[in-house]
Parts: structure tokens; C-alpha cells; sequence
């Protein structure tokens, strides 16, 4: 077995949800003795069925905050800022449809489920 230098975003993906390294990037890690926050930014990247109309950057909708699985004992919370864009023929705003958090919660789909076989 070869060494490899150990990058702090292959030990990310083995713990947070993958999309999250398709879509986003980490600004920052916070942490304390009892909580994870870990803040991402949506990359400048419009969804692929508006790549043939032009877009314009708008910024970033307000930060949702979202419950992911402990990691050693602390529980985990995912700020993220998903981009907006404008539709320049039409002026609509649009976003990413980023599915990863269960329907009627703050928590990843992931842990929802995990969490739902646990209680039931």
C-alpha cells in the first residue's frame, strides 16, 4: 500500500452527502465542543436546462440551515446559499432544484430516513 497525502475534501466526501461537491463549495468549517457548521456557497454554475438562454448571476437566495448526520458525537449543520439568476428574455428568477434535504424538514434526506427507521 502507497502513502497519500490526506486532503481534507476526501475526508469531506466520505461524510457529507455527495451533491454537495457537484454543486458547492465549502467556505467555511466552524466547529465547538458540541457542534459541526459547515458553510457553503452554491458554484456560479446555472442548471443545465437553462444553458442555452442567457443568465445573469443575481446573487444568493437568504442561508438555509440544514441537519446532517453527527459526526463524532457533534451534531452537524449544513448554511447553505444557493444561487439565483435572471433569464434574460423573460425575467424570471430561477435556482437549482437541490433535492437533498426531506420534504417538510431541516434535515438531509439521508439522516431523515435514518432517523425515521430509528423512531419510526
Amino acid at each position: 500500500m502507497t502513502e497519500k497525502e490526506i486532503d481534507l475534501k476526501d475526508v469531506l466526501q466520505l461524510l457529507l452527502p455527495t451533491e454537495i461537491f457537484e454543486y458547492f463549495e465549502i467556505i467555511l468549517i466552524d466547529t465547538n465542543e458540541k457542534e459541526i457548521h459547515i458553510y457553503l456557497d452554491e458554484i456560479n454554475r446555472p442548471p443545465e436546462i437553462y444553458k442555452k438562454q442567457e443568465l445573469i448571476s443575481k446573487g444568493f437566495h437568504k442561508t438555509s440551515i440544514v441537519q446532517d448526520f453527527p459526526i463524532r458525537d457533534k451534531a452537524t449543520y449544513l448554511h447553505v446559499k444557493r444561487r439565483r439568476w435572471l433569464v434574460g428574455s423573460t425575467g424570471e428568477v430561477v435556482s437549482r432544484d437541490w433535492n437533498t434535504v426531506a420534504k417538510g424538514t431541516h434535515l438531509t434526506k439521508g439522516f431523515a430516513i435514518f432517523l425515521k427507521g430509528i423512531f419510526g
